[in-house]
């Protein structure tokens, strides 16, 4: 699933262990997310979202 996890994080100037530390997450979590090896569960997505103030589709594209 495609993301825009990296270029948000970029924007706040966040590095993947910051995000990871916000989100209860690894920074190898917030690696896999952000270069499509691992999609998040529906909680995840849901605090990423939240975190930006965005809504899940604006986040993520399943390509549909």
């Amino acid at each position: 699933m495609k993301n825009r996890l990296k270029v948000l994080r970029a924007e706040r100037d966040w590095s993947q262990a910051e995000l990871g530390g916000r989100l209860g997450v690894s920074r190898q979590a917030v690696n896999a997310i952000e270069t499509g090896k691992y999609d998040p569960s529906l909680p995840l997505a849901f605090r990423i979202a939240r975190l930006f103030d965005l809504k899940i589709e604006d986040v993520f594209d399943d390509g549909e």
